[in-house]
């Protein structure tokens, strides 16, 4: 199971979608144009087949923070992530990241941390972000194996290396 988590408005839903589009078994991998999504209130499960194997991603509504942990169990990898475009969001991600970082549960569980949303403007790089976090640091410190990439779930930059990293994780945890 890969747990996806984020602040609300971040793109998780989006990502799930584009990845599963990109994943299609009819082998056409075409993003087409973005679907419409809605804020997710509760819990969404996607199965992303890549080369044969099923990994399930449960995506879990940003509203929900507080009651993460429930879901904490299973959890082979973690996709957590940033909205890039939006700098004032840092440091609640920063808190949420390192509260999932210590977790017990979450010790072997493989992290890719993804900056969402590098297609809009800003007026924060995400290498700036990267070092007010200090970034380097929490990698530095973190028990888990940890991925950074910069995408746009909406412009599909950067989606066949998270199917990469997912299908590569879950191939090393079987």
């Amino acid at each position: 199971m890969c747990l996806l988590l984020g602040a609300a408005g971040v793109g998780k839903t989006l990502l799930v979608k584009r990845l599963q589009n990109l994943s299609a078994p009819d082998g056409k991998g075409d993003l087409g144009d973005p679907p419409p999504t809605q804020p997710t209130v509760g819990t969404n499960l996607t199965d992303i087949v890549t080369q044969k194997k099923i990994i399930t991603i449960r995506e879990l509504g940003g509203c929900m923070g507080p009651i993460w942990s429930s879901y904490y169990g299973n959890c082979h990898s973690l996709l957590f992530m940033l909205d890039a475009s939006d700098p004032t969001q840092l440091s609640v991600s920063c808190v949420h990241l390192l509260s999932l970082l210590s977790a017990e549960q979450l010790a072997e569980a493989s992290v890719l941390i993804l900056f969402n949303k590098t297609d809009l403007p800003c007026y924060m790089s995400v290498e700036e972000m990267k070092s007010l976090i200090r970034l380097s640091d929490i990698i530095a410190c973190a028990k888990q194996n940890i991925t950074t990439m910069e995408i746009s779930a909406r412009e599909g930059t950067g989606l066949a290396g998270v199917l990469r990293w997912l299908r590569d994780t879950h191939r090393a945890s079987s």
